[in-house]
């Protein structure tokens, strides 16, 4: 859901809002009269599905004292306490009571530092606080007339202006070096003559000797415009109002366009706007550029550290993959080694006992010669050993019982017995036998 920027010029007893989302289509409406204006507000903010959002509101520029100053230049830290020892020499009430801040002013470095400060009374900041408690968040407080400058396209030239916009019967005079604002004050809407005075006054307050051009906007006055085009020898013209909220100024109404336009320009107010009345503690957080670009700074740190390990677990994972490949390769072979040496093992031992039945006067070979013939065919012999006194026969068959008697019809085997108890292993018993050899009879005819 995309949350609409709500705009709020406060007034004695009358409230205009204005708001739009990014689709740009215009809300505008007046509380006016109302016995709670905050309940009414709350409502009308509600039924038009603009609650939840955050609210940007704006005083009178008559509720507010808006003055340059100037101070020695010291540490930027310094500004806010000097100011605050200073607020009893420009308030009309006490400045304990007081709600203010500052913007730093162009100034060359020998002189000394100038800011703008504007400064409230706390009820009044309270009261707005109060009016939008129950159906939005308040994201800024300031000067109606202040926020005019956020409807101005970026990258204005640097250019003497005074902007005059009317409502309701006064005129707010900002003077304007681009789109910077130097100072601001609030006449009344009379005739030419009267505002080009007013005009002339203003101009001493932002050190200019001339100005260049003169806006105007806001409530109609007939005629105007060439008057005051002639009398201060500029040339007078609407505000060049940017390409994306030009559309929504010529969407408001006619009637009281300048307290409507106030409103709209309250609603286009940037995510850390100048001169906030709000107190610090009450202030949204909204990251600043220097904290953007740190943040940027490290995210892009972060993603470069990241590329880094990605491709060291990369590398490793190939470096580990090969491993892997070699390694089963060279399984491979040490199992075909393994196999091998096994085989000869057994050669070995087959060797050994015929070699050790040689020397023992025991029949080897006919013994041998024998066995074959009478194993059957599904006997698989593991080890065979020979001795003087008989053989011993380990393997594996189906059927280990039916061996002993073949054994025992053998002339020259004798004492046929099992060794350890027949196991059964991949469908083949394992038996292990033990025979004696058969006495044979000396010439007295006792074995």
């Amino acid at each position: 859901m995309i949350l609409a920027r709500i705009g709020i010029f406060i007034e004695d007893t009358r409230l205009t809002v204005a708001a739009f989302r990014r689709a740009r289509r215009l809300e505008h409406f007046v509380v006016e009269e109302a016995e709670d204006p905050g309940a009414t507000l709350a409502a009308e903010l509600r039924s038009r599905g603009l609650g939840g959002g955050r609210a940007h509101l704006g005083l009178d520029r008559r509720r507010a004292v808006v003055k340059a100053i100037e101070l020695p230049r010291t540490g930027q830290g310094d500004v806010a306490r000097m100011l605050e020892f200073d607020l009893e020499h420009h308030l009309p009430f006490p400045p304990e009571e007081a709600r203010f801040d500052w913007v730093e002013l162009p100034s060359p470095p020998p002189a000394p530092r100038r800011v703008l400060l504007a400064a409230t009374e706390g009820r009044s900041v309270e009261r707005a606080r109060a009016l939008v408690s129950g159906v939005a968040r308040p994201g800024s407080l300031r000067v109606a007339g202040h926020a005019l400058t956020g409807l101005l396209p970026r990258g204005l030239p640097a250019r003497h202006t005074v902007w005059v916009h009317r409502h309701d019967g006064a005129a707010d005079l900002l003077l304007l070096d681009g789109r910077t604002l130097l100072a601001s004050r609030q006449v009344p809407a009379g005739d030419s003559p009267d505002l080009v005075r007013e005009i002339k006054r203003s101009v001493p307050l932002a050190r200019w000797s001339a100005i260049d051009e003169v806006w105007l906007s806001g409530d109609e006055a007939p005629g105007s415009e060439p008057e005051l085009g002639r009398s201060l020898a500029v040339r007078v013209s609407p505000p060049p109002f940017a390409p994306a909220f030009a559309p929504l100024v010529a969407a408001l109404p006619v009637h009281r366009n300048g307290a409507a336009l106030l409103a709209l320009a309250l609603a286009a107010t940037p995510g850390r706007p100048a001169l906030n009345l709000l107190p610090v503690t009450a202030r949204p957080f909204t990251p600043s550029r220097a904290q953007l670009v740190t943040a940027g700074a490290m995210l892009v740190t972060a993603l470069l550290g990241l590329g880094l390990v990605l491709a060291h677990v990369i590398r490793t994972e190939r470096y580990v993959g090969r491993v892997t490949e070699e390694t089963r390769r060279l399984e491979l072979e040490a199992r075909a080694v393994d196999a091998l040496v096994a085989d000869l093992a057994r050669t070995r031992r087959v060797l050994s006992a015929l070699e050790l039945a040689q020397a023992s006067r025991v029949p080897a070979l006919p013994a041998l010669r024998e066995l074959t013939e009478t194993l059957p065919a599904g006997v698989w012999l593991q080890s065979l050993t020979m001795d003087r006194q008989g053989v011993e026969l380990t393997g594996q068959a189906d059927a280990a019982s039916t061996l002993i008697p073949l054994l025992e019809a053998s002339p020259r085997l004798e004492r046929v017995e099992f060794t350890s108890p027949v196991t059964k292993t991949q469908n083949k018993e394992q038996f292990r036998i033990r025979a004696a050899w058969e006495a044979v009879p000396d010439s007295t005819g006792t074995r």
